[in-house]
């Protein structure tokens, strides 16, 4: 049985992290401040004698008693209108947020693992990305307080490896939906379900050319898992190669969800990326990971949890 410090835990994918480690039995501390995750999401683990959750902003200095074996640091604000609604926080989070979770990952003699982002690679010019490649980013716009947050997560992280022999990884997380995803998230999969389940028009960004590789939760959490397992210290892209363009996104839920909302074209937000798909041959190599789920049947279970949230028979 490990222990494991999970910060962010209450959030999409921390929560789904929780799950995992609780089931196979580790001892599992969750710490978030609920600014963007929910109660929610963890409320099937309390009473669980191997769950704990401590509401807690890791920006200020973190306590655990007792040993720790890993540290896995989610705590962050993910989508863009969270983001841009938290800025400051957004950057205290990935700049003092880290530097708290490494020293206490130090003190307790744990490895640490960063949920980085494919945001480290911007408005990508070139594609697929591999993690060689190193960004194109505008770090004065509306998304650099996330991207150069983590941008200097990783460089933090890798100055703790290198300085102080902190045993480290770096996860590069590509898009990523499931259940647990809020209502109000903003980011196009939640967006596209509650409005095609509500009969609201589906507002795509731009022309919908751009394009995105989304990958389920469960393949997501495996890829993690792997990876925090390895002795892989470079950063790894985790995410599914399988590209589809925004439009065809939604018109792919509309009908999932058999829905007749029309399709609504709005102005692109300021460096949103033209193209976003990870080349994977790292993990690949590496980790033995790929994805397992299909679009159509991650997308479907999806729907169903949307329609249990939003009490559509």
């Amino acid at each position: 049985m490990a222990r494991i410090v999970i910060t962010g835990g209450a959030g999409f994918l921390g929560s789904h992290l929780c799950d995992r480690f609780v089931q196979r039995g580790d001892d599992v501390i969750c710490l978030d401040n609920l600014i963007t995750g929910s109660p929610d999401n963890i409320a099937h683990l309390i009473g669980k004698p191997n769950f704990h959750f401590i509401c807690h902003d890791v920006t200020n200095f973190i306590y655990v008693e007792g040993h720790v074996d890993y540290v896995l640091h989610f705590a962050s604000p993910a989508s863009p209108m969270d983001y841009l609604r938290f800025p400051i926080q957004t950057l205290k989070v990935g700049s003092l947020g880290t530097h708290k979770a490494l020293g206490f990952a130090k003190a307790k003699r744990a490895r640490f693992l960063l949920a980085s982002t494919s945001e480290v690679y911007g408005d990508p010019l070139v594609h697929p990305q591999p993690e060689s490649y190193w960004g194109n980013v505008n770090p004065v716009g509306l998304r650099g307080v996330y991207d150069e947050a983590k941008r200097f997560a990783e460089a933090m992280t890798m100055a703790y490896h290198r300085y102080h022999g902190l045993d480290t990884r770096i996860a590069r997380i590509f898009n990523t939906y499931g259940e647990r995803m809020r209502l109000d998230d903003g980011r196009m999969i939640p967006a596209f379900m509650t409005q095609a389940l509500r009969g609201e028009p589906l507002t795509v960004f731009g022309d919908g050319s751009q394009t995105r590789s989304i990958c389920y939760v469960s393949d997501m959490v495996e890829g993690i898992v792997r990876l925090l397992e390895s002795d892989v210290v470079e950063p790894v892209n985790l995410g599914n190669p399988d590209e589809i363009s925004v439009l065809q996104l939604a018109e792919e839920i509309r009908t999932l969800v058999g829905s007749s909302s029309p399709i609504e074209f709005r102005s692109l937000p300021e460096d949103d990326p033209k193209v976003r798909q990870p080349d994977i041959s790292r993990a690949r190599s590496l980790l033995g990971w790929e994805p397992r789920v299909s679009r159509a049947e991650g997308l479907r279970r999806t729907a169903d949890y949307f329609r249990r949230r939003l009490t559509i028979p």
